[in-house]
């Protein structure tokens, strides 16, 4: 199958998952805003809806294109693609890039319809994976289909601390007291040299920082061997990304600050020194609390 016959098959696929779910109107929007909205050609999309006109899903009244009936499986194509687990793994790490690289942000609206298009997946997959993200009150469902990047405030911020000092505090104690030959006592000597190698490029490297803070964090995590403690890390690491976009005035000065900390506390993790350890762990939380208190203050003046 050529390149451009395997597209038009996958956004087939896409506008039929698009209309089965009512995420596509009827009328059809005008032919530019679906090849806007699925990232292909006019070209494309006129065949496309041709297509689905002689399926007889689309009926054509004057220059607009009406749904006459619903999908059925047999109207889509075997397009080559990954499968479920596959692509919700790629777009959850797709949309977390996304917030790290300021192309999402708090207060934009989205479709699930764009960020499929954009990640190369199902619109069920970017669906399911927002309704789960949902339950963290920090997107909202504004209309079908739709979906609203919400804001929050220092309580929000106040509670998530409250959750985050409780977990590290547990986990930290369980790192501490792992066997010496457990493979995280050599993962732990691996991100201290990599922090060592980074301090010499922060000036420039400084926004690659948000991976080692969350590589160390999760490592500490891991310790708990709690899968509900493990799942965690995801909000803990989407607000503070969405946090740094708010204010970035100081953000290099922020992170070389936190890259020394974490040197510190991974020093004392890798001597096995309990008291300096959790002396380290306080003093960073303590700095990445005052860091998101700041930077709230300022967004809502």
């Amino acid at each position: 199958m050529s390149r451009t016959q395997n597209l038009r098959h996958n956004v087939v696929n896409q506008m039929l998952e698009g209309i089965t779910h009512q995420h596509i109107p009827s009328p059809l929007p005008p032919q530019a805003a679906l090849a806007e909205m699925f990232n292909v050609s006019r070209t494309t999309i006129r065949h496309i809806l041709v297509h689905l006109h002689e399926k007889g899903i689309l009926e054509k009244v004057d220059q607009q294109y009406l749904i006459v009936r619903q999908p059925r499986q047999e109207d889509g194509f075997d397009a080559i693609s990954a499968s479920m687990e596959q692509q919700a793994r790629q777009f959850e790490q797709a949309f977390f890039q996304m917030i790290n690289q300021r192309t999402l942000c708090a207060g934009d609206s989205f479709s699930e319809l764009q960020l499929a298009q954009q990640v190369g997946v199902r619109p069920l997959v970017v669906r399911e994976f927002l309704l789960r993200f949902s339950r963290y009150n920090l997107t909202e469902s504004v209309r079908r289909g739709h979906w609203l990047m919400k804001k929050f405030d220092r309580r929000y911020a106040e509670k998530l601390f409250e959750l985050r000092e409780m977990l590290e505090i547990h986990a930290l104690n369980r790192f501490l007291n792992l066997p010496a030959g457990d493979e995280r006592w050599i993962k732990a000597r691996d991100l201290l040299s990599r922090h060592r190698e980074m301090r010499d490029t922060i000036a420039s490297s400084y926004r690659m920082f948000a991976q080692l803070d969350r590589e160390l964090h999760q490592l500490i995590l891991s310790a708990a061997d709690n899968p509900f403690i493990d799942q965690s890390l995801e909000i803990i690491s989407v607000i503070f990304h969405l946090h740094y976009q708010w204010d970035e005035s100081d953000l290099k000065q922020r992170n070389i600050v936190a890259l020394e900390e974490h040197m510190a506390m991974l020093t004392a993790i890798i001597s096995r020194n309990d008291v300096e350890a959790h002396c380290e762990l306080h003093r960073h939380l303590s700095t990445a609390r005052q860091s998101m208190i700041r930077s709230i203050r300022q967004y809502s003046d």
